[in-house]
């Protein structure tokens, strides 16, 4: 006698397109490993630059004396300088290692608060620089009269000589003399009106006659004084040089502007690239944030059964 097994159609015990959720979860984590890497290994990057950049400001602070003899700045505006990049590698080591431990470890409030404080720092830069494209001419005048002033007030203060002693730098570095001409120092560094014009050495131009006495008289008096001992100039020590002599004719202003109108290219170009890596790190670490959790929750998430598979009936009594 016939029995009913014989008819049944075959039946798929598992669905075909069973691998396809799992390959899709697979690519997914892998996506979310390669960035949760990439964060780790270039924050760990700006970890190590931040402290090289802290441990550099820590090295201007102990050994002043060599920095003043090989940049040419007296001691106080170098301290100052100095504190700066220990506050800027602090920070950059701060916000470095959030990136870090908050990437590797996977932690959400950690990737929050690393975004934060990126997107903190983006907005800052973007109002800064509209800021100064707007303000341009109010920046520029209130640059003017800080040097006029310090001009004009140079050495009056023998315990506050920070800011001439940078304006000093600045003249000899961008081979300068006042804010729009030497002009700026006449009757300033006059002991009496029957002496001639005087302008500080530092306008002094020693490439014209191979004579560096001068500058060695204004940028290197304190070589001798270490320490908590050093003190600021006093007027004493002033170093003054005719202006009618070797000294630089053009003003800082115009100085600035052709060094501005010939690093522009250079000073947008970081700007945009500093911005484009922020805006880089802002995007990886929220989807980082965004997508760990959802990904975990799926892994967890017990497997829903499988389609029920029909019952052969009961096989029937054969008789014999």
């Amino acid at each position: 006698m016939e029995t009913w097994e014989e008819g049944l159609p075959p039946v798929a015990l598992v669905p075909s397109n069973s691998k396809a959720p799992q390959e899709n979860m697979s690519a997914q984590e892998s996506c979310l490993s390669l960035i949760k890497y990439f964060l780790f290994v270039f924050n760990l990057f700006f970890f190590v630059l931040g402290s090289l950049i802290f441990c550099f400001g820590i090295w201007i602070l102990i050994d002043k004396t060599s920095f003043v003899s090989f940049v040419g700045l007296s001691f106080v505006p170098l301290q100052i300088w100095s504190k700066v990049l220990a506050i800027s590698g602090i920070l950059t080591m701060g916000l470095a290692l959030l990136g870090c431990v908050g990437a590797l470890k996977e932690l959400r409030c950690l990737l929050g608060l690393y975004f934060g404080m990126l997107l903190l720092l983006f907005a800052t830069q973007i109002t800064l620089g509209i800021l100064i494209s707007t303000q341009r001419v109010r920046l520029e005048r209130k640059v003017q009269d800080v040097v006029l002033d310090t001009i004009r007030n140079y050495r009056a203060d023998p315990e506050e000589t920070a800011a001439e002693e940078s304006w000093d730098y600045v003249q000899f570095q961008l081979r300068c003399c006042g804010w729009h001409s030497p002009q700026d120092w006449f009757g300033v560094l006059r002991g009496n009106e029957s002496e001639a014009h005087r302008v500080p050495c530092s306008c002094y131009n020693s490439s014209a006659t191979n004579d560096s006495a001068a500058l060695d008289k204004v940028f290197f008096p304190q070589l001798g004084r270490l320490g908590p001992r050093s003190r600021p100039r006093h007027n004493t020590d002033l170093c003054v040089v005719q202006a009618n002599g070797y000294i630089y004719r053009e003003g800082c202003a115009q100085s600035l502007q052709k060094w501005l109108h010939n690093n522009l290219i250079s000073i947008v170009g970081i700007c945009l690239a500093v911005g484009l890596l922020e805006l880089g790190f802002m995007t990886l670490s929220i989807f980082l944030c965004r997508n760990l959790d959802h990904v975990y929750n799926r892994l967890a998430r017990p497997r829903p059964p499988g389609p029920a598979l029909p019952r052969a009936p009961p096989r029937p009594f054969q008789v014999s």
